[in-house]
């Protein structure tokens, strides 16, 4: 992987972990840093996704359908994060 390609990835996980942020209703007690990292793989696992289930195409542009795959991912993982992290601080 290149360099660019690299930076590329975690841009595109900071977006995609912020949308995924948004849709997750409530407050989030999540650092940028575990946004970018939850945004990171959600974007990786939503492209192998859509890839597999035939919603990604080779088009120029966006790519919603693959989009909306990594965003509902993020959110599932911003709000698994938010929830284990928030009770492990109720329990201390």
């Amino acid at each position: 992987m290149t360099v660019t390609g690299i930076i590329t990835a975690l841009i595109v996980g900071l977006i995609v972990g912020a949308l995924g942020r948004l849709v997750v209703p409530g407050r989030q007690s999540m650092s940028i840093l575990v946004t970018m990292v939850v945004g990171v793989i959600a974007a990786l696992l939503g492209t192998v996704l859509a890839h597999a289930i035939g919603i990604s195409t080779d088009t120029p542009g966006v790519d919603w359908g693959e989009l909306l795959v990594q965003v509902l991912l993020a959110a599932v993982g911003v709000a698994l994060v938010a929830g284990l992290s928030g009770r492990g601080r109720r329990a201390l």
